[in-house]
């Protein structure tokens, strides 16, 4: 058994470390107030464009010769990865960096040669495809996901667009978490481009991962000015954009929501630990106090 003064060193090392817990979970459950407010009050803008966008789409189709419609042979998947910039979130960056392997995995076992070129958001997501030798075409350092902003979903939205028009890549996905409840959010891969997704042949993607709803594919009876082509080509840009902007605002979300359970779990962790630091403290002070009144019972024995 340990002696008492490493006993009491322990307990207070146990101590000190649940109260940084402690506070951490503070913390991120008042970070997680103000973003999960925020992702919920954007959730019915991003599903009304999206409504829209699908309405047009079918006025549209494919066509009309647009380029971000243009369904390619497949050589090279470009993939915007979303996680966190700091760790001590529980599984939050291995959840989301788990559909990179199964992707992968799966491409390996087609043996199409296919391609992975990745738009990186969070330090975590950057460092965790460096160490495996993936390509990383860029990096969005700043701002940092805990200061997030529009401005930041339209760089990297421009980005990928840039790619896809030019040939880079085939195809675009969005890997990132979305936010249902306080307690549950699941890693997402939400096709981006081409936008043939969004024709009624193509009902996959944006709806079916989640973000859409049963209200956004109803019939919209409404006019349009000047004409559907043109607004269509004024709202794609938007609606691109608000796609990584609601999947960085619901990851972020996810993340704070992941960081206040895991720092409860380890304050709770180091509650029990230091329950039974103390139940052995004060064993071993007990054995203590014993031996010493039998020593001195012993000694005045032997005197008289």
């Amino acid at each position: 058994m340990a002696n008492i003064k490493e006993l009491r060193g322990r307990i207070k090392s146990v101590s000190n470390i649940a109260k940084i817990t402690k506070a951490m979970e503070m913390v991120a459950s008042m970070k997680l107030r103000k973003v999960q407010n925020r992702a919920l009050s954007h959730g019915p803008y991003t599903r009304t464009l999206y409504g829209i966008m699908e309405h047009l789409a079918r006025h549209v189709g494919q066509d009309a010769g647009r380029p971000l419609f243009q369904t390619r042979e497949v050589k090279t998947i470009g993939v915007l990865l979303v996680t966190s910039d700091r760790g001590l979130c529980g599984a939050y960056n291995a959840n989301v960096t788990a559909q990179v392997t199964r992707l992968a995995r799966q491409l390996e076992a087609e043996g199409k040669g296919i391609k992975l070129k990745f738009y990186v958001i969070g330090r975590k997501g950057y460092t965790w495809l460096g160490r495996r030798g993936y390509e990383v075409v860029r990096f969005y350092a700043e701002p940092t996901l805990d200061q997030l902003d529009f401005k930041m979903a339209r760089i990297a939205s421009d980005d990928l667009v840039s790619a896809f028009l030019a040939g880079e890549v085939d195809r675009v996905v969005v890997m990132s978490t979305a936010f249902r409840t306080a307690s549950r959010f699941e890693p997402t891969t939400v096709p981006f481009l081409p936008l043939s997704s969004l024709t009624p042949e193509h009902d996959t993607s944006f709806a079916a991962s989640g973000h859409g709803d049963a209200d956004s594919k109803a019939a919209l009876n409404y006019l349009l000015e000047p004409d559907v082509e043109s607004m269509f080509d004024a709202i794609v840009p938007k609606y691109l954009q608000t796609v990584v902007f609601d999947s960085m605002l619901e990851s972020l979300a996810s993340e704070m929501a992941s960081r206040r359970m895991a720092m409860k779990g380890a304050t709770d962790a180091a509650s029990r630990m230091g329950k039974e630091l103390r139940k052995k403290y004060n064993r071993a002070r007990q054995e203590s106090i014993t031996k010493e009144l039998l020593d001195i019972v012993g000694g005045a024995s032997a005197v008289s």
